[in-house]
């Protein structure tokens, strides 16, 4: 997702409003402003709301109008999100944060449930929540005097449109919320990965059903979610597979021991560091030190990256020492992979060093964890350590 900004929190939770968001709200106030009358018309027809269109529809009031309605359509987003984070935290899973975004909203849990009972709970609760809050909006409905045309617009459609979202939302479409019951249920009766690869299954064969019902009626927001649905769901069922492949698989098992690394001096040349790098097929090296008293000491990392702010005429002017990063990210032998992989995924970095007291160990860079993924998921091993151990 691209940068956000926090603009309060509720509970304890932070409340992050996404760039995106910027500029969906303004297009969500437009889209409702150009449908007044026939939602007018449908509120009257359907909930006899007796609003004047007239007096609804003139001047500058269907945009002050749309705009009402969008914010108060993202309050109850924020409270559908707000029913997942309560309810997550009761379970002792504590939420980042939640997000409006293009699409909605988005809760930040640190870590999802594996209790397919703990998941079904917390997937219901936001369904639930937009429902009550359909259904308080409707009881205002009902209480604010027929003279007051806008706000018994904007709240009637509130009313119609948080239940409609909740329907929505249990279309069995992993990772929505209806597809998170469906894994739920899934997860009664087999693997907890193996009932993720199925409801993602499901879920991407729903969004490309919605993406072709959005190509047909032209509807680029339908087209949207449905992409979303499709690579949220794919990468969800990756990371779970991925977890349950390395279960009980440490760092040491899938490093590239110190014995077996490419490493560079500091004095190195750039020039003398990209030709290696073009001869070895290696993107990062360790920097190690011999000249000192203490033998070897590891002193910086240097890649590909660091080697390209050069300018190619000058890299035998420059040394590895100028260029390398000192600020190094470390990791232990016995840290789970898992760590490991997350550790690089939010810092975007390709390779992680492997020290202990002190020394370099070795290091794990994203092409050891999927070669080790596929000996793992290849071997159907009981306890993927050893068959990786074997392997080496």
């Amino acid at each position: 997702m691209p940068r956000s900004f926090r603009i309060g929190s509720l509970f304890g939770i932070p409340i992050k409003l996404d760039l995106t968001f910027l500029l969906v709200l303004p297009l969500f106030a437009y889209l409702i402003g150009e449908q007044i009358e026939p939602v007018a018309g449908l509120l009257n027809d359907g909930l006899a709301a007796g609003i004047d269109v007239g007096a609804i529809t003139a001047g500058t009031m269907p945009w002050l109008l749309g705009l009402t309605a969008a914010i108060g359509l993202f309050v109850g987003v924020v409270l559908h999100e707000l029913g997942h984070s309560l309810t997550a935290q009761r379970y002792g899973f504590p939420i980042d944060s939640i997000t409006l975004w293009l699409f909605g909203g988005i809760a930040a849990l640190s870590e999802m449930p594996e209790d397919w009972r703990q998941e079904l709970t917390i997937a219901i609760a936001g369904p639930i929540v937009s429902v009550l809050v359909g259904v308080g909006s409707y009881a205002l409905f009902l209480a604010v005097p027929e003279s007051l045309d806008g706000a018994r617009f904007v709240l009637g459609y509130l009313a119609i449109l948080n239940v409609v979202l909740a329907v929505f939302n249990m279309i069995p479409a992993f990772p929505m919320d209806g597809g998170r019951v469906l894994r739920a249920f899934l997860a009664r009766s087999r693997p907890y990965a193996t009932a993720t690869q199925q409801a993602a299954g499901v879920g991407k064969l729903l969004a490309v059903v919605m993406g072709l019902i959005g190509l047909m009626q032209f509807s680029i927001i339908f087209i949207g979610v449905a992409f979303f649905v499709y690579i949220a769901a794919s990468s969800e069922a990756q990371q779970v597979t991925m977890k349950a492949a390395f279960q009980d698989v440490t760092v040491g098992d899938i490093m590239t021991p110190a014995s077996d690394l490419h490493t560079v001096e500091p004095e190195t040349t750039v020039a003398e560091l990209v030709q290696r790098m073009f001869t070895e097929r290696h993107t990062g090296y360790p920097v190690i030190d011999t000249s000192g008293f203490e033998g070897e000491r590891l002193v910086g990392l240097v890649t590909l990256t660091d080697a390209r702010e050069i300018d190619p005429v000058e890299r035998d002017a420059f040394t590895v020492d100028e260029v390398m990063t000192t600020d190094l990210r470390t990791i232990t032998p016995d840290s789970d992979a898992m760590t490991a992989i997350e550790e690089m995924r939010e810092n975007d970095i390709g390779r992680l060093l492997v020290v202990e007291d002190g020394d370099l160990v070795g290091l794990i860079s994203r092409s050891d964890v999927m070669t080790a993924f596929d000996i793992v998921q290849k071997s159907g091993a009981v306890n993927p350590s050893s068959q990786l151990r074997a392997a080496d």
